[in-house]
């Protein structure tokens, strides 16, 4: 049955349908109407940021911890133009996101008027799909159906720009009885006969590996269970990039850890030697492969993506299979059991031995002090004093990253919120003030570098305001991090812009807005630190000072193959060895 209703009594409603319990937005001219109702109801919790940006990134870890569609409320001009960083960022890591901006009036458009711009045009290319509503009687059916494009198949950012004058608008509103796409379709279901040529293959592999990404924990907790039956099942090697860390438990012996730029050496050498390689829900980004033509040379590489424009697109595959990952992990494991296969023992007993013998390499060690915190050791004890807790982590990006990618350890899906393809410094504190938002009972900790946090340090307001006790755990090596480490060893030691100067007293900085502040230099009190933040019901930021000269090994330096690792001390200066076409690539 229809109502009767202005566009931004459709807004909310539209949200309350699809089941919205929390928005992140600012207030600005172009969308007051739509402000006045959020004041007139209580079924959606708007919650308030500092910047537009910072709405985007809490949404993606709201959305990323939930496997729920992340909300966004901004106004025109600039409040559109300030959330495209967080768009982008959930774009190339695929997470769920509805923005409604607002819009100038519809006669207004196209005449530069105050705070106007082409949102659309702006946001083309960093959207799966975006929306410029001009006739109210389009309003319900685009509300709905940017939750559908949003969250299936591949999911990304959807974004809907409203008009003033629609906002104020009258018309009927019904929710549709089908909210899909006319056109957009994803399949889910593979095909069978790529699927038994698939496991054909893997029954002959006598060097396998499954090769897994965040395609798996968008798929939803079924995808990871399936995963981990068919490891089992086949006695499979698994690795994970950056964004899938949490589809495979850690702990599980057939887990390599990380591969990649950054990953473990067992991990890289097992995919560079593998025979077969099963990538499932990952799409072959340039951190993972390195240099193309040496990536897994001798496999036969099959692929499962839900996007058909991800198979084919950096690495040919020989079996293509396109599909959601658990109904394909499903159909993959039911054939496996219908062939009762004879895996060749002798050779998978060998490739078993070979990779414990690059695992036993113990790729990230580091040489620990008494004298200064290292950054490892950090993160190491926190682990340790969070492990039995019901803890989330986010990072920022830099070092830092990568030393949670490599030291802490997840069991689970949707444990871990990080920036992975767009590689946005500043993203990790919003994004836990999304993630504490919705598990509000839990432990959520933000990796940060003490150069990351500055760039969304206004978000101290909002978690203030909303009593979230987000810990902001920082480790501060005074420099970027990453910056500097590719200035050592790529370009003389010129550490051009990189280090941190006038950094603010971070514990003053968390008491002026209201939180608590924690430094710590000296590892004896370390532990001890630690417990006074995880024990602390408020927002804390833990200034915890760091070695810094330590660098994130091991290293794949650009233009190289898996197999071309740098562990630890192997080398200082890595710029002869890659050549001035490798320094392009980094």
């Amino acid at each position: 049955m229809s109502e009767t209703m202005t566009g931004a009594e459709m807004i909310i409603e539209a949200l309350v349908d699809q089941g919205v319990e929390v928005i992140f937005g600012y207030p600005g001219g172009s969308v007051l109407p739509i402000y006045d109702e959020l004041f007139q109801q209580n079924k959606i919790r708007h919650i308030l940021v500092r910047h537009e940006q910072a709405a985007v990134h809490a949404a993606e870890g709201y959305a990323r911890s939930t496997g729920k569609v992340g909300c966004v409320l901004v106004t025109s001009g600039p409040g559109a133009t300030n959330a495209v960083t967080g768009l982008a960022d959930a774009m190339l890591d695929s997470i769920p996101i509805v923005c409604l901006s607002g819009q100038v009036p519809t006669h207004l458009i196209g005449s530069d008027a105050f705070q106007e711009c082409d949102t659309v045009g702006v946001t083309r290319h960093c959207t799966k799909h975006n929306y410029l509503v001009k006739k109210i009687e389009d309003l319900p059916r685009v509300l709905h159906e940017a939750f559908y494009v949003a969250a299936n198949g591949r999911p990304g950012p959807v974004v809907v720009d409203l008009p003033k004058d629609i906002q104020f608008a009258k018309g009927q509103y019904a929710p549709p009885a089908d909210n899909k796409h006319k056109t957009y379709k994803p399949i889910l279901k593979g095909d069978m006969q790529r699927i038994e040529a698939a496991v054909d293959l893997m029954i002959s592999a006598k060097r396998p590996i499954l090769y897994t990404g965040g395609g798996v924990i968008n798929s939803g907790p079924r995808a990871a269970e399936l995963l981990r039956e068919l490891a089992h099942m086949t006695g499979f090697a698994v690795t994970s990039t950056l964004m899938g860390l949490g589809a495979y438990p850690a702990s599980d012996p057939q887990f390599l850890g990380m591969l990649g730029m950054h990953g473990t050496f067992e991990a890289n050498n097992a995919m560079h030697d593998c025979d077969v390689m099963v990538a499932i829900g990952a799409r072959f980004d340039d951190r993972v492969t390195g240099r193309l033509d040496a990536f897994a040379p001798g496999s036969k590489k099959i692929h499962i993506d839900i996007d058909p424009s991800s198979i084919n697109k950096n690495v040919r595959v020989d079996i293509p299979i396109l599909g959601d990952c658990a109904h394909v992990l499903e159909d993959m494991i039911s054939v496996w059991k219908s062939k009762n296969p004879q895996q060749d023992k002798s050779a998978m007993k060998a490739w078993n031995a070979q990779i414990e013998q690059w695992r036993s390499r113990n790729c990230l060690a580091y040489h620990n002090s008494k004298d200064v915190i290292k950054p490892q050791y950090a993160l190491q004890r926190l682990q340790e004093l969070t492990k039995d807790r019901d803890t989330y982590f986010t990072t920022e990006v830099g070092q830092h990253q990568m030393w949670a990618a490599q030291f802490l350890k997840f069991e689970e899906p949707n444990r871990f919120m990080t920036s992975g393809g767009l590689g946005t410094m500043g993203y990790g504190f919003p994004s836990a003030v999304g993630v504490q938002l919705a598990h509000p009972e839990a432990l959520v900790i933000d990796i940060a570098g003490e150069a990351s946090i500055q760039m969304n340090i206004q978000e101290l307001s909002t978690a203030m305001q909303f009593m979230l006790p987000v810990k902001i755990f920082i480790l501060n090596n005074q420099y970027m991090g990453m910056v500097r480490q590719w200035q050592e060893l790529l370009h003389g030691g010129r550490y051009s812009h990189s280090y941190s100067e006038s950094l603010p007293d971070f514990v003053k900085l968390a008491e002026a807005y209201g939180a608590v502040g924690i430094r710590c230099d000296n590892p004896e009190n370390l532990d001890a630190s630690i417990m006074q933040m995880i024990d602390t019901n408020k927002p804390v930021i833990f200034d915890c000072v760091v070695d810094p000269n330590e660098n994130c090994f091991p290293m794949i330096p650009s233009g190289k193959a898996h197999n071309d690792m740098i562990l630890g001390d192997a080398v200082k200066d890595i710029g002869s060895i890659i050549g001035e076409e490798g320094k392009k690539l980094v």
